[in-house]
């Protein structure tokens, strides 16, 4: 009988080391970020960023995708340019769902429209982690959606770049401030994005990590977070990442909120910033999570999701 419990408990414990990868991953030391980046995402069809009225009275309505040029398939601005040959150019227009038109412009009026044509979208945002083992990196802390499309783009290949903060337009109650940044896409990317997910972009660091002078630390886990004092890393000059004095004020199963202690902070910034999203939360010298969202009535609110809840990329 003792033989036989012995064999069952062995195997009860060898089901939860193979059902729990979580708990390993957990166990793993990030190293916490806090620099501010450029995104840039490759889409595979072109699409009109702003609404545009044409000599004919017709209108290219802002998220139009323009599928075809004179019959041909488009995937790029390049290719648009390269089609629009001829006198007369007809363009193939897509709107939702099985919804398509054509307008039928001149070759100026074609090369008129270009300014408000594009193939990518970009925006800024907060490096969160990197893995120094597997070279992941993690963002943001949320996923991207398109302002002009209303969706997640589909993508055939991102960047991140380092971004410098030039200005800041502070956060007030009722209207979140935002970070003015300079990006160099002609700098060497520091990885690719390889997913855009509920919690965040997620990619290959391509940098060389060694030149990283913050260490890995441990994450923390969810029932470890403690209200009370903590510290927020970001940029707001520049590249430098700096530390700053947060207070978590709410506990609530996989996200927390706080508020913005530090007076420095708040004097320059006025609170969370558009921008900010992904900044690294640290407790007690562990990795707590990251910010997601700002309070806009009360900017020196934030909410943030935990480490261990962005690690998943999706909710369960």
């Amino acid at each position: 009988m003792k033989c036989r419990l012995r064999n069952l408990l062995a195997y009860l414990l060898l089901m939860f080391a193979l059902l729990s990868p979580s708990a390993v991953a957990e166990a793993k030391k990030l190293i916490p970020m806090g620099e501010s980046i450029g995104i840039q995402m490759e889409l595979p069809f072109v699409y009109v960023a702003h609404d545009v009225l044409l000599p004919n009275g017709q209108w290219l309505k802002k998220g139009d995708i323009i599928k075809e040029v004179n019959g041909k398939k488009i995937d790029s601005l390049e290719k648009f340019e390269e089609f629009i040959s001829g006198e007369e150019i007809t363009l193939t227009i897509e709107k939702g769902t099985n919804q398509s038109r054509t307008i039928k412009l001149t070759n100026d009026q074609a090369n008129n429209i270009l300014p408000f044509l594009k193939d990518e979208t970009d925006g800024i945002g907060t490096l969160t982690f990197i893995d120094p083992e597997s070279k992941e990196y993690g963002a943001l802390g949320h996923q991207i959606i398109d302002g002009v499309l209303n969706r997640p783009p589909e993508f055939t290949d991102g960047s991140i770049f380092l971004a410098s903060i030039e200005q800041i337009k502070k956060s007030s109650p009722g209207n979140p401030g935002y970070k003015i940044s300079v990006i160099n896409t002609d700098d060497i990317r520091l990885g690719n994005i390889d997913s855009n997910e509920l919690y965040g972009i997620f990619g290959h660091w391509e940098s060389d990590i060694n030149q990283i002078m913050r260490k890995p630390i441990e994450i923390m886990y969810d029932d470890e977070i403690q209200l009370g004092k903590a510290e927020l890393l970001t940029a707001i000059e520049g590249s430098k990442v700096e530390s700053f004095q947060i207070e978590i004020v709410k506990i609530e199963d996989n996200y927390l909120q706080f508020e913005i202690t530090d007076q420095n902070l708040l004097s320059k910034t006025g609170g969370i910033l558009q921008g900010m999203s992904g900044s690294p939360i640290l407790q007690n010298g562990k990795f707590v999570g990251a910010v997601t969202h700002m309070f806009v009535e009360q900017p020196a609110r934030g909410a943030a999701i935990t480490l261990s809840e962005m690690l998943k990329k999706k909710p369960d």
